[in-house]
């Protein structure tokens, strides 16, 4: 076994998790002991477990109940029951729980072995194809939100380019009706009241048409840019 398995025993006894641990740690696996379901699930949050083998009487939750939720949250965690108090109430119960076996105590060190082996081999193909499942839909989701972005883009281009076109001859006419005004005020300062007053309707007129569309421009780019961010970020 190149990598070492990770054994998760859910038992108030210690002398439990004792025995699993001396069967399984020279067989390639790291066995970890809670004394009860919360204390698993906690451990369960920072640590994946390739299997976990839980009592079902203990303080607090079941190890029926605990392995429902060990379904709930994390269906490809295999989960074994192995009781003292076997009975075929709570084997129908663990077997609709989705459990991998069922086992009474006491357990010899064949029956330990080979049900962690078991269950392993169970729910290793489960894993492996749901892994890639999860990673095929989020890449078709990042696909999809990136041709909306393009999309976009291409929607956008026309008005972009309508609003420079526009901006820019202003702009310059703009500039230039400035550099005359300017030499023509120093030469003729009467001139500046007669030239603000013919001048002003057609500055008002620029602001008039160039204004909206800049203002358009700059939330489509603004609109854009955050989408493609988005897309980028998921």
């Amino acid at each position: 076994m190149s990598a070492l398995r990770q054994v998760l025993v859910v038992d108030d006894d210690p002398v439990v998790g004792k025995s699993f641990n001396r069967v399984l740690s020279d067989k390639g696996y790291v066995v970890v002991t809670a004394e009860n379901a919360a204390e698993a699930l906690e451990k369960m949050r920072s640590q994946e477990y390739d299997v976990v083998f839980s009592d079902i009487k203990m303080p607090g939750m079941s190890g029926i109940e605990f392995a429902e939720e060990v379904r709930a949250r994390k269906p490809w965690t295999p989960v074994v029951i192995v009781t003292g108090y076997g009975s075929k109430d709570n084997e129908a119960r663990a077997k609709a729980a989705g459990v991998s076996a069922f086992l009474n105590k006491p357990l010899s060190p064949e029956m330990i072995e080979e049900s962690a082996a078991y269950a392993i081999h169970e729910r290793a193909p489960v894993a492996r194809e749901e892994a890639p499942v999860i990673e095929t839909v989020q890449m078709e989701v990042a696909a999809e939100r990136g041709k909306l972005a393009n999309i976009a883009l291409f929607l956008a281009a026309p008005f972009i380019g309508l609003v420079y076109a526009l901006k820019l001859p202003a702009v310059g006419m703009a500039m230039l009706l400035g550099i005359g005004g300017k030499a023509l005020m120093k030469k003729y300062p009467s001139i500046k009241t007669i030239g603000l007053t013919i001048a002003a309707p057609f500055i008002g007129l620029v602001y008039a048409v160039t204004l909206p569309l800049i203002g358009m421009g700059m939330l489509i780019g603004v609109g854009f840019k955050a989408a493609r961010a988005k897309a980028h970020a998921e």
